[in-house]
Formats: structure tokens, C-alpha cells, sequence
């Protein structure tokens, strides 16, 4: 399994605008030269943001965008789907057949299980994690998390 670029930069450039001042915003150039990611993936994902409600764009000549809502009611497991979507989804099976209509093990499969049960662990870590736990710098951060993990009954 892997974490999409997009994934990777979004959350960052969420981060990025959290971090910024909530009054001025933070504008596309900025973030860009910031995270070093070009102008127009930054706008794609701007606009991916603000479609989700996450962030908003304030308007005129010094505008950019701020957090729509306050960082500790962000959560990063729904950025995280509205970016790139969930590990696994019921429809995977449907998707992903093989060469036939209908996948060989529809009916009895123990790997559906193994990707249900590693979506189930993730959802429930990362719905414990807000975007006020990435703010931080990374050794608070790191310190927040397994204080997480460790409530977990993983």
C-alpha cells in the first residue's frame, strides 16, 4: 500500500494553510514555492479542498485561502478519502474481477477480509487524528500519536 502524491501534498498544503494566518490567507504562489510542488497541482488540489469544505479562498488582491472550519474539527481520515478514497471500498471486488465479469472468489474470500480488516484499523486510528495533531512540530506530533495508538486496541 501506498500514500498518493496527492494524498502526500494535499495534506500538506492543508497543513501549510493551517500554519499560515487565518486572516490574510495563503496564496497558490506561496504554497507552491513553500512545498515545492508546481503552482498547478497546488490549484488542483486547492480547489479539491475548498469542493470539501476544508478551506476557503478569500476573495481580492492579497487573497489566498484559509481553514474553513478550526483545526481540531478536521479530520484526517476524511481529508484523507477526499483526496485519494479508502484502502478498500465494497466495490473493490467489483473492480477489480480479472479477466472474468465476476471475481473467481466473489463468494468465499479471505483476502477481502484481510483488506476489510486493514481498512477497519486505519479508520479507526485515523479518526482519532485532527488536523490540531499535525500542526505541531514533528517530535510533539510523533508524541501525540502513539499516545493515540496506544488507546488503540489494535
Amino acid at each position: 500500500m501506498k500514500i498518493t502524491a496527492q494524498e502526500e501534498y494535499g495534506l500538506r498544503i492543508l497543513l501549510r494553510i493551517a500554519r499560515h494566518d487565518q486572516k490574510t490567507g495563503v496564496t497558490i504562489p506561496l504554497i507552491s514555492d513553500s512545498e515545492g510542488i508546481s503552482t498547478a497541482y497546488v490549484a488542483k488540489l486547492t480547489r479539491i479542498l475548498r469542493i470539501a469544505g476544508y478551506i476557503n479562498s478569500t476573495p481580492g488582491n492579497k487573497g489566498g485561502y484559509v481553514l474553513a472550519q478550526p483545526a481540531n474539527q478536521i479530520n484526517i481520515n476524511q481529508v484523507m478519502k477526499v483526496l485519494g478514497g479508502a484502502l478498500f471500498s465494497k466495490k473493490f471486488c467489483e473492480e477489480y474481477p480479472g479477466a472474468l465479469k465476476l471475481c473467481t472468489n466473489s463468494i468465499d474470500c479471505s483476502i477481502r477480509s484481510l483488506w476489510q480488516m486493514i481498512q477497519h484499523t486505519v479508520d479507526q486510528l485515523l479518526d482519532k487524528v485532527t488536523l490540531q495533531d499535525l500542526i505541531n512540530p514533528e517530535h510533539e506530533s510523533s508524541a501525540l500519536l502513539e499516545s493515540i495508538l496506544e488507546q488503540q486496541s489494535i
